[in-house]
């Protein structure tokens, strides 16, 4: 019966997992959870709709300026006059106003083609945003894929103290019975009992890492922290990753080497707008102005008009002390750098993904080497119980075989989350991260 009831409790509780009657957090629900609450992301995406709202053709000086003007001027003073013909006309607090309103409008309507590139760069700019909103994404969704493997790596880490208790306290109480019957000494119970008290102190520490991971997540969530939720059992682990096809994939989708892609597209549209100063600027003016006069003194005591003026203006520029030439040296230089940091950062990530993958390769090899080792240590341990229950071995013996099976399924289960954040990693460096259910 107890080699039964402490099997049942490894073989199965621990892969299963032991309900809490809390909720079921599944990865899947954590990631669309950080999508929507995540703060980074949040303000990543307020930054995408800056850049999307200037987005116009008016920010990019295309369309007229319409403005209304009004001008209203009162004057009191005290005036004397002489005149032609030795007259003299003198007025206190003579009046003097004049008012005038009217619309006018002005509009480029050729800037050397600047107007253009300034907007081809809003729109750029545009697409900027939405890749530093992807890469805000892929690092959010990371750290709360990797997160939430670690609490499901420590939660079975923590399953697996629950059954070495388990297995404790069976074995104290036999050797309890064994010492009431004299087949063991009161040392051995008393051993037996430290490995219980032992098992008990790593299981309170093991509960309080649990606890704080959960924390972690529900920061990263950003919901409340006291959020109680459980995880999945088992972490599916990808073991098809190809190292030629992530290389592919990444040069289409890294966000690093896309916005490289758009800087280089942004130094280019900087030489464009500069180059258009060295052609004419050519504006065209008019408006519709009313205006009225009111003298207390004077041939005209009142008047007024109203009319249409309009116009057209053009400037170029002729020489600003060689000013243009060194603007838009500068400007090719930047176009040269954007050439070297795109091809740096394409050997950066070429190099991260081979050493990623790397890393990958190794974890997922020993994950299934610690698998089978969990097997070898687990039949090692059902036939130890045996041994234990008729008396033929020690309780030394026996507490040997509980922790080897104990550090056996720690390296398993530590090792699966090393493969896991590895493929995680990959994952992100290719900037294209899919999440189980």
């Amino acid at each position: 019966m107890m080699k039964l009831k402490i099997l049942g409790v490894i073989f199965f509780g621990l892969y299963i997992g032991i309900g809490y009657g809390q909720e079921m957090l599944t990865v899947r629900q954590a990631v669309e959870i950080a999508l929507a609450n995540n703060y980074d992301i949040r303000l990543a995406k307020n930054d995408l709709l800056i850049v999307q709202e200037n987005v116009t053709y008016g920010n990019a000086g295309m369309l007229p300026n319409v403005t209304g003007d009004f001008s209203q001027n009162n004057n009191l003073q005290n005036s004397t006059q002489t005149q032609n013909t030795g007259v003299v006309r003198a007025l206190d607090n003579a009046r003097n106003n004049s008012m005038t309103y009217g619309v006018s409008v002005g509009w480029t309507i050729f800037d050397g083609l600047g107007m253009f590139s300034r907007y081809e760069t809003l729109k750029e700019l545009e697409k900027q945003g939405d890749i530093q909103l992807k890469k805000a994404v892929l690092t959010q969704v990371s750290d709360v894929i990797s997160t939430y493997y670690t609490i499901v790596e420590q939660n079975n880490l923590l399953l697996a103290l629950d059954s070495s208790i388990t297995i404790s306290k069976e074995r104290l109480q036999t050797a309890e019975n064994r010492y009431m019957i004299g087949k063991a000494s009161k040392l051995e119970v008393l051993n037996v009992q430290v490995n219980l008290n032992t098992d008990q102190t790593a299981r309170i520490k093991q509960e309080e890492i649990v606890k704080n991971l959960k924390i972690t997540l529900n920061n990263l969530l950003a919901r409340d922290l006291d959020i109680e939720f459980d995880v999945v059992a088992d972490v599916d682990v990808d073991e098809k990753l190809i190292f030629a096809e992530l290389l592919e994939k990444s040069k289409k989708h890294n966000p690093d080497l896309l916005a490289i892609g758009i800087s280089k597209r942004l130094a280019e549209l900087e030489l464009k707008t500069i180059k258009a100063n060295r052609y004419p600027t050519v504006r065209l003016r008019g408006g519709y102005n009313f205006s009225e006069t009111e003298s207390s003194l004077g041939f005209v005591a009142q008047s007024s008009s109203r009319g249409l003026n309009y116009g057209v203006t053009a400037s170029i520029n002729i020489f600003d002390g060689f000013n243009q030439r060194r603007s838009e040296r500068i400007a090719k230089l930047r176009i040269d750098n954007a050439d070297l940091l795109a091809s740096q950062q394409q050997n950066f990530v070429e190099t991260s993904l081979m050493q990623a993958f790397q890393s990958y390769q190794t974890h997922v090899a020993l994950y299934k080497l610690e698998r089978k080792n969990v097997q070898i240590a687990k039949q090692n341990l059902a036939i130890t119980m045996d041994k234990f229950r008729i008396g033929t071995i020690s309780s030394v013996e026996f507490r040997d075989a509980q922790e080897n099976y104990l550090n056996a399924v720690t390296r398993y289960n530590s090792s699966k989350l090393q493969a896991k954040l590895s493929e995680t990693y990959l994952k992100e460096i290719v900037g294209a991260i899919r999440f189980g259910a």
